[in-house]
């Protein structure tokens, strides 16, 4: 499932769509099915201009967002938290034994901020290598040295390195927070990410406490076009496709009980 579900995203993307549309189209008109041909390269073009020019991605981004606001204000009394990995980057830590963070960085920014203010929290890292040849460092292993550079005890970490994806973060966890006789945790993950994975651990019998960050749109944003950032435009849409493509994946396959938990 982990493969099919890695090589099904290669070509559902909305540009990888688009150019397998433009290709459909080039082999149409090439057999003689000029109309197909072009039906095919209109539909191409009507994928690309809606996610390059448009504001649809940032748009279905602020419904995943919006869907568990983050509390006002922070817990006075913190336990453990569970912080999901795809902050920081498998390869180039691997290949050069540092602590490079991508997009989501913010996950371990407020798991950091947190640990510092309440020391007395437990910190689960649920992360392993998630690509396709498997032969990285997991993220759970490559945060001790993240966590201890900011003066955190290795002591009060829980690392999960085996998981591949959301479902399984939530199988690996719930097995160590009932090894390490720990509940009541916050869930960090990404904002648009948080309806899936709280669907997952509902699902799992776990209850958490919602804990968003790494918010990628300003939550104001309107349906409109826009011709002033393509390439962000796009960044935008394939990250909200992916979303909603899981969320809907995981609902059929048995996984969450709602489509889009609340």
């Amino acid at each position: 499932m982990f493969l099919v579900s890695k090589l099904f995203w290669v070509f559902a993307q909305p540009l990888s769509a688009a150019f397998l549309l433009c290709a459909l189209a080039a082999l149409l008109v090439f057999a003689g099915w000029r109309r197909l041909g072009g039906l095919s390269a209109l539909l191409a073009a009507l994928i690309l201009f809606v996610t390059l020019f448009t504001t649809t991605g940032t748009v279905a981004l602020q419904v995943l967002e919006a869907r568990f606001p983050k509390p006002a204000q922070d817990p006075q009394m913190l336990s453990c938290m569970i912080v999901l990995g795809g902050a920081l980057d498998t390869e180039i830590n691997t290949a050069r034994g540092g602590i490079e963070l991508n997009q989501a960085a913010d996950r371990f920014v407020e798991a950091l901020r947190l640990a510092r203010s309440h020391p007395e929290a437990r910190i689960l890292i649920s992360g392993g290598d998630g690509s396709i040849s498997g032969i990285y460092e997991g993220e759970a292993q490559a945060s001790e040295r993240l966590f201890s550079a900011f003066g955190i005890s290795p002591d009060r970490l829980v690392k999960e390195n085996a998981s591949r994806t959301t479902y399984e973060n939530t199988l690996n966890t719930a097995e160590l927070l009932k090894d390490q006789g720990l509940e009541n945790c916050l869930l960090i993950t990404s904002a648009y990410h948080m309806p899936r994975a709280i669907g997952l651990f509902r699902a799992a019998g776990m209850t958490v406490t919602p804990w968003p960050a790494d918010y990628r749109t300003s939550g104001i944003v309107g349906l409109s076009f826009d011709f002033t950032q393509p390439s962000l435009n796009a960044q935008l849409t394939t990250t909200a496709a992916r979303e909603w493509m899981s969320l809907a994946a995981y609902h059929f396959a048995g996984r969450i009980g709602d489509i889009f938990p609340r």
